[in-house]
């Protein structure tokens, strides 16, 4: 028995069938590509082109898109940089178990916290973690500006919701 953060307790239960069962079945090995970036640098875009390219090779994977898990896992934070990190938190550990599972797990993410990814690395074994930076200048991306937060942030409408610099 031990106890983990807020639980008391319980229990690791492991499986006969592992993480290296699982690749073997699906001729791949599990890992998770964090793309990381601006608002409107084209992480989104980026991920979908590889995931397509993946499955037209015959890989499975998965997109954690940052907007489409605050539609649900996450939609009780905010963007202040206590939710943005649990955000983060929550994502990393879902993508972890993506990686166990054999499944190449893409992540789509602004996540602006260095500390943030790597305790989201240190979470998985050596070598399952690639970070990948889409390095577009701010300008670039204010202009793309896909969903207005620029514009909004600019304006003084908002804040919070993006970030200009990586930390």
């Amino acid at each position: 028995m031990s106890n983990v953060a807020n639980s008391t307790n319980i229990m690791w239960h492991d499986c006969p069938i592992q993480k290296q069962d699982r690749q073997q079945l699906l001729q791949q090995k599990g890992c998770v590509i964090w793309l990381t970036g601006l608002s409107g640098s084209g992480k989104s875009t980026i991920a979908c082109a590889l995931s397509r390219s993946l499955h037209s090779k015959g890989k499975l994977s998965y997109i954690l898109d940052g907007d489409n898990i605050r539609h649900g896992l996450n939609q009780d934070l905010s963007f202040r940089a206590e939710d943005r990190s649990e955000n983060i938190r929550r994502i990393g550990e879902v993508a972890k178990l993506f990686a166990d599972a054999g499944v190449i797990c893409i992540t789509s993410l602004i996540s602006p916290y260095q500390k943030d990814r790597d305790a989201c690395r240190a979470l998985m074994p050596k070598g399952d973690f690639i970070e990948v930076f889409i390095d577009v200048p701010l300008h670039v991306c204010e202009a793309r500006d896909p969903k207005g937060l620029y514009k909004l942030a600019r304006a003084g409408k908002i804040k919070d919701s993006i970030t200009t610099e990586r930390k």
